[in-house]
């Protein structure tokens, strides 16, 4: 015998899973139904739906297939509300992934299954584990403005568990490799680049975006105000990652010699190709003054890597590089999140976790300095 329904509540009912389950009966027979924790959250939820069916304004997701939906999604939710390359990304996982897959069912009828069968053939069409964790993503995401809208009672995505992803291993340079590397390219014309991205811990995106009018040699600063990012197969300058990713730097007097020597370089580029030249003033360019791409760079660096004798690694451990180095010296991660503009200290210190122990030692020695007598007594 099921679980009875509380006096006066109407249909509601508690599921086996320990959450509750209200129905209401729509005027042509079918139920809608609605979800919750507790049966207090179904009763508002069931009362609410209630009063929009009686003052007409209840949602129904008839007909509407989930690509009709997420076309619809795209359009009134994303594209308003988010920098270009932002949307780029949820456009292809629409239109290559999930609308292929699964556009055709019914908005009121996908299932976790359905969500389930999504990923088990992405997996096997060779699609990397992170990558289909985020084409989930992006489902939930689109599942959840459906579900406020009042189309479905549930997230289908949200029922599912993701891929399982392994956690890229942070490579960052020790000292000693990072003088390797700052040495194996002096006199390279992206000498300054490399430098930058290590000693400043920006993202790929921040250095190739970086404009002369962001960098003031004089005293010593730079500011992060955009990112280079290639969108519908063309370079565009776009806003940064987060609020906090636009930040103010403080430059190293060996990095303002530095950009001092490339812009000098580079000067003696824009004189060398004439009209050639089309730079819009970016630190960073090709000889003809084009912003540089941002695989191509990634795919020199492995080879000026090889060429010092050193690890492979990714663009990116530079600027774990930095991190890691700034942590190791004492520098407080307060500074280092502000540095790295991370959005909070939590996603610096979980980061870098590696570099933990070393400091709790550290700090351990520390204190015996402090507490101790020069004849090691207290």
């Amino acid at each position: 015998m099921g679980p009875r329904r509380g006096n006066g509540e109407g249909s509601i009912c508690r599921r086996a899973n320990g959450t509750y389950q209200g129905a209401l009966r729509l005027p042509d027979g079918r139920r809608r139904y609605v979800y919750g924790g507790s049966r207090e959250e179904v009763r508002r939820k069931l009362g609410a739906a209630i009063h929009a069916l009686e003052i007409g304004t209840l949602s129904d997701a008839r007909g509407l297939t989930v690509g009709e939906f997420l076309d619809q999604w795209l359009a009134e939710v994303v594209k308003p509300n988010v920098r270009p390359w932002t949307f780029a990304g949820y456009e292809v996982h629409v239109r290559l992934h999930l609308k292929p897959v699964i556009g055709s069912v019914l908005l009121d009828k996908l299932a976790p299954m359905h969500v389930q069968q999504l990923m088990n053939r992405k997996i096997a069409e060779g699609l990397k584990p992170k990558t289909v964790r985020y084409i989930r993503g992006t489902l939930r995401t689109a599942l959840n403005h459906g579900v406020r809208w009042g189309l479905i009672s549930r997230n289908a995505a949200a029922l599912v568990a993701s891929p399982r992803v392994e956690q890229y291993e942070i490579k960052p340079l020790t000292p000693e490799e990072a003088r390797t590397f700052l040495a194996s390219m002096k006199g390279n014309r992206l000498e300054a680049l490399y430098s930058v991205a290590l000693t400043m811990g920006l993202r790929q995106g921040e250095a190739l975006g970086l404009r002369w009018q962001d960098v003031d040699l004089e005293l010593g600063y730079l500011r992060i105000s955009k990112q280079l990012q290639r969108i519908d197969g063309r370079l565009q300058l776009v806003e940064p990652k987060t609020s906090r990713s636009r930040r103010s730097l403080a430059l190293p007097g060996s990095i303002v010699a530095g950009l001092r020597e490339h812009r000098e370089r580079q000067d003696a580029e824009r004189r060398s190709a004439g009209d050639r030249w089309t730079g819009d003033g970016f630190v960073f360019t090709t000889q003809e003054g084009k912003p540089l791409d941002g695989t191509a760079i990634s795919k020199q660096f492995h080879g000026h890597l090889e060429r010092a004798g050193l690890a492979q690694r990714r663009f990116h451990d530079l600027r774990h590089s930095c991190a890691t180095l700034l942590l190791v010296q004492g520098v407080s991660p307060r500074v280092v999140m502000e540095v790295l503009g991370h959005s909070q200290i939590g996603l610096t210190m979980n980061t870098y976790s590696h570099v933990i122990p070393e400091l709790r030692r550290e700090a351990a020695d520390r204190m015996d300095r402090l507490l101790l007598d020069r004849d090691g007594e207290r």
